[in-house]
C-alpha cells in the first residue's frame, strides 16, 4: 500500500510540473535571450508558443514576447530603418552586433504579425493579452522608433502598427464589440485617438468602395461601435493624455490641435454615413447624433443631407431624426420645407407606444412653442392629438391632455375649438378629416374638441379630471408637462396604490347603536312600515 501511495504521489507532482512546464520553460528562455546573445536561437521556442493550441500557454508566450522585445527596444537592440531580407544577412560585411539587430527585428515583426492574428482568435482572453501587447509596443516604437518618419508631420508615432491593429478591428466576419469596449482604453490617448480617426477613416473607403456600397451589417457594425467608443474633447486644454510624449515641437504636432481632431472627426462620420446603412443602425447613428456627433463638427450643416432623408423614412426613425434637425434648425438656420406638415404625418397611434416617446413629445412642444404659427396649424395639432387620445392609455392621456391645453393658451384663437356652441346643442358630423396628411386641408378650426369632453368620462379618474380643465377658463400659466412625458402605466399604478386618503369618508351624523332600532325605541321597520 505504501508503495502504491508513493507511486501515485510522484505521478501528481509529475502532472503539476508538467503544466507549469510551458510558463516555466518561456520565462526561463526570455531570460536567458535578454541576459545574452548567445541565446538568441532561444526565441524561435518561444514564438512557438504563440501558435500552441493551449489558451493558456499562447497567453504567457504573448506575456513573455511582451517582455523580451520591450526590452530590446528600450535597449536599441532591433534595427532601425529599412529592414533588408533576411536571406542577405549571411553574407555582406556587416557587424555582428548590427546582424543580431537584423535578427531580432525579424522576430519582432514576426511576432507582430501573430499578435495580429490573435486579435481574431476565438479565445477572447487571447484577444484581449494580443491587444495589450500590441499597444504596449505602440508606445515602445513611439519612445524608441523603428522608422525614419516623416517628423514634420506624424513625428515618432508608430502608424503602421496602429493602422494594422484598427483593420483588425474593423472585421468583416466577427463580431468585435466586447474587445473594441476594452479598447476603449486607449482611445482616450488624444494621440491614439487622432490616428485610430484617420486609420477608420482610410479603412472605411476602401473596404465599402471595393464591396460598391453594399450594406455589410458585421462590418458596419464594428465601425460604429468604434466610433461611438471615442470621447471628443470640447476645448483644447483638454488634450494632456498622450500615448507617445512628443519632447520638441509638441505645438506643431497634429495630433495635438484640437482643430485637427475636430476635422478628423467630421471627414470620418461623413465618410461612414455616406453609405447605405443597415436599417436598425439608423435609430443607433441617430439616438447619439445631436449629442455626441454635432457638437463636435465644425460645420454641421453637412449632416443636412443625412438627418432629412432619415426623417422622411417615417416611424421611429423620423422621430430620432427630430433631435439633430432641431439643432440645425435652431442654432443653424436650416430651412425644411414642409417640416410641420411632416411632423403632423408622425402623429400615428404608434407614437403613443415607441421608446422614445418622452424626446418626440418634448421636441414637439419646443417646434410648436412659437406664438407666431399659423392658427389652422396649431388647431390641427390640438385636433389630431384629441382624436388619438380617445385610444391612448391613461398615462399617455395624463401628458397629452395637458399639452393640448398648453397649445390653446399659446394661441387664443383656436379657443373656438373648446367653446363652439353649434357643437354642444345638437349633434353633427365632425368636419375634421383625419386621413389628411397636409394640416392646412383637414378642416381642423371648423371642428370642435369634443373628444376631450368625451375622456371627462374616462374610467380613471384622474384623466377624467384633466379632461375637465376646459370647462373652466383656461388660465394664463401653462402646465407643466416636463415630468409626465415619461410617466408610465406602472408608475401610474403605484402612485395610485400608494395613494392615502386625506379626509375621513363622511358617514351617519347619528351613529347607530343597535341593528334596525331607532330613537325612542320605536324600530325602523316599525316607523317605516306601520299600518296606521
Amino acid at each position: 500500500m505504501a508503495a502504491s501511495k508513493r507511486c501515485n504521489v510522484s505521478s501528481e507532482n509529475l502532472t503539476v510540473n508538467d503544466v507549469k512546464t510551458p510558463k516555466i520553460d518561456i520565462n526561463g528562455k526570455v531570460d536567458l535571450i535578454i541576459q545574452s546573445k548567445k541565446h538568441a536561437n532561444d526565441v524561435f521556442d518561444v514564438l512557438e508558443y504563440l501558435q500552441s493550441e493551449k489558451e493558456k500557454n499562447v497567453v504567457c508566450a504573448i506575456d513573455g514576447c511582451t517582455k523580451l522585445f520591450s526590452t530590446l527596444l528600450e535597449r536599441g537592440e532591433l534595427y532601425v530603418g529599412k529592414l533588408p531580407k533576411e536571406e542577405l544577412l549571411i553574407g555582406g560585411d556587416r557587424s555582428a552586433d548590427e546582424k543580431y539587430c537584423m535578427f531580432m527585428r525579424h522576430r519582432y515583426n514576426g511576432c507582430l504579425e501573430l499578435l495580429l492574428e490573435h486579435i481574431s482568435h476565438e479565445s477572447y482572453q487571447i484577444k484581449e493579452s494580443a491587444l495589450c501587447a500590441l499597444m504596449q509596443f505602440a508606445s515602445m516604437e513611439g519612445k524608441f522608433p523603428l522608422q525614419d518618419l516623416d517628423w514634420s508631420e506624424h513625428y515618432s508615432f508608430p502608424r503602421e502598427l496602429i493602422q494594422a491593429v484598427v483593420e483588425r478591428l474593423l472585421s468583416q466576419n466577427e463580431d468585435m464589440a466586447l474587445l473594441i469596449s476594452r479598447f476603449q482604453e486607449y482611445l482616450d490617448m488624444e494621440d491614439v485617438r487622432y490616428y485610430v480617426m484617420s486609420s477608420v477613416r482610410d479603412n472605411v473607403g476602401r473596404v465599402m468602395d471595393k464591396t460598391k456600397g453594399a450594406v455589410m451589417p458585421i462590418y458596419q457594425n464594428n465601425v460604429f461601435t468604434l466610433l461611438s467608443n471615442i470621447n471628443m474633447p470640447s476645448q483644447e486644454s483638454e488634450l494632456t493624455n498622450y500615448l507617445v510624449k512628443q519632447e520638441a515641437k509638441h505645438e506643431d504636432w497634429k495630433a495635438a490641435k484640437l482643430k485637427e481632431h475636430k476635422r478628423t472627426f467630421e471627414r470620418l462620420w461623413l465618410g461612414f454615413l455616406k453609405y447605405k446603412l443597415p436599417s436598425n443602425m439608423y435609430k443607433k447613428v441617430l439616438v447619439i447624433l445631436h449629442d455626441s456627433i454635432l457638437p463636435h463638427i465644425s460645420n454641421p450643416t453637412l449632416m443636412i443631407d443625412f438627418l432629412t432623408a432619415a426623417y422622411d423614412v417615417g416611424g421611429a426613425i423620423s422621430l430620432l431624426a427630430l433631435n439633430g434637425l432641431f439643432v440645425l434648425i435652431h442654432q443653424h438656420n436650416l430651412d425644411y420645407p414642409d417640416f410641420y406638415k411632416k411632423l403632423y404625418s408622425l402623429l400615428e397611434p404608434s407614437v403613443f407606444h415607441v421608446k422614445y416617446r418622452a424626446r418626440f413629445f418634448h421636441l414637439a412642444n419646443l417646434f410648436l412653442s412659437s406664438t407666431h404659427l399659423p392658427v389652422y396649424l396649431v388647431a390641427a395639432f390640438a385636433k389630431r392629438l384629441s382624436r388619438l387620445a380617445l385610444t391612448a392609455p391613461p398615462a399617455v392621456l395624463l401628458m397629452v391632455l395637458p399639452f393640448i391645453c398648453n397649445l390653446i393658451r399659446r394661441h387664443p384663437a383656436c379657443r373656438v375649438l373648446i367653446h363652439r356652441p353649434s357643437a354642444a346643442d345638437e349633434a353633427c358630423d365632425d368636419p375634421y378629416l383625419m386621413e389628411e396628411e397636409d394640416p392646412s386641408q383637414c378642416h381642423a378650426l371648423e371642428s370642435s374638441l369634443w373628444e376631450i369632453q368625451t375622456l371627462q368620462k374616462h374610467y380613471h379618474p384622474d384623466v377624467a379630471t384633466a379632461a375637465m380643465a376646459i370647462n373652466k377658463p383656461l388660465s394664463q400659466q401653462e402646465d407643466a408637462i416636463s415630468e409626465l412625458l415619461e410617466l408610465s402605466t406602472y408608475e401610474l399604478m403605484e402612485r395610485d396604490l400608494k395613494h392615502k386618503q386625506s379626509k375621513t369618508v363622511p358617514l351617519e351624523f347619528d351613529p347607530a347603536t343597535q341593528l334596525l332600532q331607532g330613537s325612542g325605541g320605536v324600530g325602523v321597520l316599525g316607523l317605516n312600515f306601520s299600518l296606521e
